[in-house]
């Protein structure tokens, strides 16, 4: 067991980026547990239309508010991670700021078109920054953006090569890189949790399991880092993984985790949006371990007596930053933002249960992988063919 109390915001904390630092910075991880209070989320019934959604969530009672249209990720709210972030970004924008938002979340990705639309159409309000949630809305914004020249758009996880358009991008291959890292030093040694019950390593062969929701380029970088990181410890450390085929159906994802841990995985990552809730359920299950995503999972899910960290993706950051820059009429436009290890994008966060249970000798492993990486001495790939 570790010798110290451990605060886990340390173990790699970013060296800060100017702009996207600052806000980071102020950004308290104690809040990821009210990720799931969507608020009103409802999504226009009629999708054909030219109506714009309804259902406006004001923070602010200024006359003038800017105003903002989200269009989120396919498996929508309350999925404690990837869309939660978001919602979290443009939460804390209308709570410092004047700024008025509306939700609108599509139910498959031929709606993604059509809600920019309406967005992008609306005089009532006039909406002056619509966010497109995750690299699915590519094809309809760039078509949209093209269409709506004077509409400000920001996109995460895709590049739409406009000047109307401000690119978020994140290296999640170098966080999910040093949860690996975790993942490999922790299967290899006796770790265990007393939490409701004992949750521990199998003592058996060095095995872990990586969960993914669809195959794509973001996630390649997920499994590949994850990968690579494990290997770091020991290339002969067995790394199981499958995909679930989509983003919301916890059933699948459980029943993958359950063969994972039942074959001798001692943790599991996914990236896997609210199907990983089904990969927490089976690490309950079977006593073992979980690694969230996206957001600090062991606070914005009841999972926290299996999850050991979570690869933390600041989706919050990237959106807090992208309606900042409109209020304060310094709109991106055209510009890419890179996100990762160095300035706080993405990092390594241990499970609220944790904090004081991981061994220095991991802790101290992980910040000097961390280095490594930032340093440019550590090559992480990003797809599993680079392995």
């Amino acid at each position: 067991m570790a010798d110290r109390q451990f605060d886990r915001r340390t173990v790699l904390r970013g060296t800060g980026l100017v702009g996207i630092a600052g806000v980071a910075g102020c950004i308290s991880t104690n809040d990821q547990g009210n990720e799931g209070d969507t608020g009103d989320t409802d999504t226009p019934g009629d999708e054909g239309g030219d109506e714009t959604p309804t259902d406006t969530d004001t923070a602010t009672s200024t006359p003038e508010p800017t105003n903002v249209g989200m269009v989120y990720a396919l498996g929508g709210l309350g999925d404690k991670s990837f869309n939660d972030m978001a919602h979290k970004g443009i939460k804390q924008a209308a709570d410092e700021m004047a700024v008025s938002f509306q939700n609108a979340e599509p139910g498959d990705a031929s709606e993604m078109k059509t809600l920019q639309r309406k967005f992008a159409q609306s005089s009532n309000p006039d909406y002056d920054l619509i966010p497109c949630i995750g690299f699915t809305q590519t094809n309809a914004l760039k078509e949209n953006a093209g269409n709506f020249p004077d509409q400000k758009w920001m996109i995460v996880d895709s590049v739409v090569d406009s000047d109307n358009v401000a690119s978020y991008v994140f290296k999640e291959h170098e966080g999910s890189f040093q949860v690996g890292h975790m993942a490999g030093l922790l299967t290899t040694m006796d770790f265990g949790h007393e939490q409701d019950g004992t949750t521990y390593t199998t003592n058996d062969d060095a095995v872990v399991g990586f969960v993914g929701g669809k195959q794509n380029s973001v996630i390649d970088r997920f499994e590949a880092g994850y990968r690579a990181g494990v290997a770091h410890v020991d290339d002969s450390i067995e790394v199981r993984t499958a995909y679930a085929g989509s983003w919301s159906d916890p059933a699948t994802g459980q029943e993958i985790a359950l063969s994972m841990y039942e074959k001798g995985a001692d943790i599991v990552y996914h990236a896997a949006g609210g199907t990983g809730i089904g990969v927490f359920k089976a690490a309950r299950n079977k006593q073992r371990f979980a690694v969230g995503v996206d957001a600090d999972q062991s606070r914005s899910s009841n999972y926290d007596d299996v999850i050991v960290a979570s690869m933390v993706k600041r989706v919050d950051t990237a959106v807090y930053q992208s309606v900042k820059n409109v209020v304060e009429g310094s709109f991106a436009g055209g510009e890419i933002v890179s996100l990762g290890l160095a300035n706080g994008g993405v990092e390594p966060v241990i499970g609220q249960s944790y904090e004081d249970e991981i061994p220095d000798s991991v802790t101290g492993a992980l910040s000097e992988s961390k280095s490594g990486i930032v340093d440019g001495d550590i090559s992480v790939p990003t797809t599993p063919e680079d392995l």
